[in-house]
């Protein structure tokens, strides 16, 4: 856990349903250059639940995967540049670096727990997430309310950030924007090598 240094916080929607935004509280390392692993929260606080996890790679090994790997993956253009992703206290300066660095970046995020539905365990198979896109997606009183929670300002994130070129998403990613999208079912197959 001490590895886990960097706080991102946003939010992800169902893949297959937008009209079911979560709030994620990220907790990210470094790997590599090119690959930040984070485990997500509903919370950053003592009580908060373990609901899923993020792998966020470089566009350069982005780039390099196939047609059927790239539908899983959403871009961080849209969240950077607009204010949506935030560092809650990190200086703006320090913050708009670290977002410009984020701006090219590709999430595949799985949620494990449903708490949008009040499950009170993590019922069910995980559920592929995606990340906004374009302003007018996410209900406004959502970002307000988060921006109270965390003292954050996205329309000041959104303006400390407007020197920052938005990227244009490359092939294959948030495959949700053509009207489908991968997602988990649950079949039965048999066991192989029981002993």
């Amino acid at each position: 856990m001490n590895a886990m240094n960097l706080y991102l916080n946003g939010f992800h929607f169902y893949a297959d349903d937008m009209g079911r935004p979560v709030e994620a509280h990220h907790f990210c390392t470094h790997l590599t250059e090119d690959l930040h692993q984070c485990i997500i929260f509903d919370a950053n606080n003592e009580q908060a639940r373990l609901i899923g996890i993020e792998y966020i790679i470089s566009e350069r090994l982005f780039e390099q995967l196939p047609d059927d790997e790239r539908q899983l993956w959403h871009s961080h253009a849209y969240e950077t540049t607009s204010g949506l992703l935030a560092m809650p206290g990190i200086p703006d300066a320090v913050e708009t670096v670290a977002m410009r660095s984020l701006a090219t970046t590709y999430g595949k995020t799985w949620h494990t727990w449903q708490i949008d539905r009040g499950d009170t365990l993590p019922f069910g198979i995980p559920q592929l997430m995606m990340g906004y896109t374009r302003d007018g997606q996410l209900d406004p009183s959502l970002i307000a309310e988060r921006d109270r929670n965390l003292r954050v300002s996205t329309s000041d994130n959104r303006r400390a950030r407007a020197d920052i070129p938005v990227p244009t998403p490359a092939r294959g990613a948030n495959a949700w924007e053509r009207g489908d999208t991968p997602q988990l079912t649950v079949h039965h197959v048999p066991t192989q090598n029981r002993r």
